[in-house]
């Protein structure tokens, strides 16, 4: 009897557990009444910035073509867990996200949730993107809509067994997502909020340059201070001022337009793709992703 008791409490513990594990690892959707995303209203010139500005289609525009609004999805993400393929965003409705609305867009973007209620991997930057204004998320969604569809999905991703449970990110984001809008800074002016703006939440610059924890979480310590491409081909640089001291803002606009460096060299490997996408933005708003990269706090680089 004494053995079926001790079987019996470690089954209801066992499922307490399990309980515990699915309630706290569940997927917090965007949705409140407050929170709507309008499915009717949008600025289609405006949602082209965004997409611009978010560099998009490095990652989603098919590969081994030259259309970047082919948003056909494909391309091979390499990574310590795996590889990851990057979806169909095109407005093809089996396919890709022809049959989605802006609600299940800012879902997305906002909480990495995906329309059927699970978790999206981080490799999706939507620890950055959480802090899109909603309106962006409309008037991008509203752009996306006038591109074209494109047929086929992409290979299924390719992750080590233990990653491919989608419930454990729940426990990532309890230790890395922080979700919400980024308040405005008083002690700062207009252009360097703005700034701010783009470079922390819609151009999600401090994915690529800082060095990430076992977990794939960012290190506090080197945010902007540099890290390991995401594909594996090689290392992003330094853009605090221990790097780019010797830059001028003008310098550094100039180079987010042309990509060429105040020492004529010019950049490479994605970041290519980041300033044929920047070059697309006002010149003010490259010169606010100026004021506040230069604003950055100099940190060494870390060891790649």
């Amino acid at each position: 009897m004494r053995g079926r008791f001790w079987l019996l409490s470690a089954i209801l513990v066992a499922c307490a557990v399990a309980a515990g594990v699915w309630f706290i690892t569940a997927p917090e959707r965007f949705g409140s009444s407050k929170e709507a995303v309008s499915d009717t209203a949008g600025d289609v010139e405006h949602g082209k910035l965004v997409f611009a500005a978010g560099d998009c289609a490095s990652c989603h525009a098919s590969p081994g073509q030259s259309d970047r609004l082919r948003l056909g999805g494909g391309l091979a993400l390499a990574s310590p867990y795996g590889t990851f393929r990057a979806p169909n965003i095109s407005t093809h409705r089996i396919d890709g996200i022809g049959n989605w609305t802006a609600q299940d867009l800012a879902n997305a973007l906002l909480r990495g949730v995906s329309p059927d209620g699970s978790h999206y991997y981080p490799v999706f930057p939507y620890a950055s993107f959480t802090h899109m204004r909603p309106d962006d998320v409309r008037d991008l969604m509203a752009y996306l809509r006038t591109l074209p569809a494109v047929k086929g999905r992409p290979p299924n991703h390719e992750l080590n067994p233990v990653f491919g449970i989608r419930r454990f990110v729940g426990f990532w984001k309890m230790l890395y997502f922080k979700p919400g809008p980024i308040a405005p800074d008083p002690a700062h002016d207009e252009k360097w909020n703005r700034g701010r703006y783009l470079s922390e939440a819609l151009a999600h610059c401090v994915e690529c340059h800082s060095s990430r924890d076992i977990f794939g979480g960012i290190k506090a310590s080197t945010r902007y201070a540099g890290g390991p491409d995401p594909v594996g081909t090689g290392f992003y640089p330094n853009i605090t001022a221990a790097r780019l001291g010797d830059w001028s803002k003008a310098q550094l606009a100039a180079m987010l337009k042309t990509g060429i460096t105040p020492n004529h060299g010019r950049v490479g490997s994605s970041m290519a793709g980041v300033v044929t996408n920047t070059a697309m933005l006002p010149e003010s708003d490259r010169e606010a992703i100026a004021a506040f990269v230069k604003s950055l706090p100099a940190r060494p680089t870390p060891n790649p």
